[in-house]
């Protein structure tokens, strides 16, 4: 093979390196576009309401118990226990028996100039039943003695800023409200900030039972989590949102249509694990849906970008081919121009993105580039054919990325075939073809046994 031959084989591949350098600077402003993206979500959460997480209901009883302080003989000479007159104070949390929650969301976009956060408006009902069981608290228990006892229903939310309503309780059919905590000592037993219900005292000793029932309407932002804290949760969200992404535990069924979706869950927590609704609770034991958009136009643009020195090294790739087989030498220039007009794309693509769907932007910046290369080439090529031959192509090449970039879990097998057919595509070309000789081959066509100086200046370009 001639030298020249080989240095302009080092010319482009060292031009597949340069144009690495604007790749490198389009994808930093894509993570730039991306972290003012997430700014403005938190700025939208920060004034409205961030994500949700509830717990609860749960039923907490207070009860006090006074510690033995020593045995003594009462006047019949019977041993007693003496106790302490300063009882000490003790918490058990109770889940609900059956926990029914409904709910249905509506989905709100706000802007911050080109830049949206998805606020979700959440209406739901809690409906459950609490049972103190009459061994729970005995009179006297192995360690001490009970004093009394009261029961105090908690409620855990995320965010109180996205408390839309005053909830009122209908338990037992008296109407009570939920307020923040009386007793410190009870704020820390859920995740989140923390609503109560006095329910008043509990009979020591005896069975007491709490129906209840409340409406809450909650804004927040992206995500909402359900901690399922019954022994037997029934949870329904519906919402006209079409593009949900359910989390932690799955739901038993779901739907999902243009309409919206609806997804249930049934969770018996009794059969599982015991009730944790602490701060460190798994979040997997979470009922989780994300209101996520159907297309991350940063993160696909990001991933489009990944493909841009595969593009460069094929195009480059069938263009030296191209001069191979029509004996028709292309300039190094030609060889940039072309290069950068395949990176432009990439830069069209995040800025129209960003006022257009992703579908319309690709569809836009890809027509854009192909016809600006189809064009140049006609002229480079003295000929519209091959020109068009090498524009379809690019059309090919453009469609295939697109299927890329939808089908991501498919994306390594996509990208396998392609570059296995253009693998096979160039060794199909060029199975005949003498290498040796390469380097004596005239632009136009033959052997030449002209100087070896304009040879070298024709494969050069």
């Amino acid at each position: 093979m001639d030298k020249t031959l080989l240095y302009k084989l080092l010319g482009i591949a060292f031009l597949t390196a340069l144009l690495m350098v604007p790749l490198v600077m389009i994808r930093e402003q894509i993570t730039a576009r991306s972290g003012y993206q997430e700014q403005v979500e938190r700025e939208i959460a920060r004034t409205a309401a961030g994500e949700q997480t509830l717990a609860g209901p749960v039923l907490a009883v207070r009860y006090r118990v006074r510690m033995p302080a020593g045995n003594f003989r009462d006047a019949d000479g019977a041993v007693a226990t003496r106790y302490a007159e300063k009882a000490e104070e003790r918490t058990l949390l109770l889940p609900a028996e059956r926990l029914d929650i409904q709910g249905k969301a509506g989905v709100e976009r706000r802007y911050r100039g080109i830049y949206q956060a998805r606020l979700y408006h959440m209406d739901l009902t809690f409906e459950g039943k609490f049972t103190v069981p009459a061994d729970l608290l005995p009179a006297d228990l192995k360690d001490g003695q009970v004093v009394d006892a009261r029961a105090v229903l908690l409620m855990g939310v995320s965010d109180l800023a996205g408390v839309d309503n005053d909830p009122q309780a209908d338990i037992n059919g008296r109407s009570l409200r939920f307020q923040a905590p009386a007793d410190h000592s009870l704020a820390s037993l859920l995740p989140g900030h923390q609503l109560e219900i006095q329910l008043g005292s509990v009979p020591i000793g005896g069975a007491s039972r709490f129906n209840v029932s409340f409406p809450l309407m909650l804004t927040g932002t992206q995500n909402f989590s359900i901690l399922p804290t019954a022994q037997v949760n029934d949870i329904q969200i519906k919402s006209d949102w079409r593009h949900p992404s359910f989390q932690g535990m799955l739901p038993k069924a779901r739907k999902i249509d243009q309409q919206g979706f609806t997804a249930q869950w049934n969770i018996i927590s009794r059969l599982t694990r015991p009730l944790d609704v602490s701060a460190n609770a798994p979040r997997q034991e979470a009922v989780s849906i994300s209101f996520m958009e159907p297309v991350n136009i940063y993160q696909q643009s990001e991933r489009a970008v990944k493909y841009g020195i595969l593009f460069i090294s094929l195009t480059f790739a069938a263009f030296f081919l191209g001069e191979i087989l029509r004996r028709q030498p292309m300039h190094v220039m030609q060889y940039l121009l072309v290069g950068l007009a395949l990176t432009i794309f990439f830069l069209l693509l995040i800025a129209l993105s960003e006022h257009l769907s992703f579908i319309y932007a690709y569809l836009v910046s890809a027509a854009a580039c192909i016809g600006l290369i189809t064009f140049y080439l006609s002229g480079v090529m003295k000929s519209w054919i091959p020109a068009l031959k090498f524009g379809s192509g690019f059309v090919g090449l453009y469609g295939v990325l697109y299927v890329v970039l939808q089908a991501e879990d498919n994306a390594l097998l996509i990208g396998s075939l392609l570059l296995f057919i253009v693998l096979a595509a160039i060794m199909v070309s060029t199975r005949n073809l003498d290498w040796y000789k390469l380097g004596n081959v005239s632009p136009q066509g033959g052997a030449s046994a002209g100087n070896p100086s304009e040879q070298r200046a024709n494969w050069w370009g």
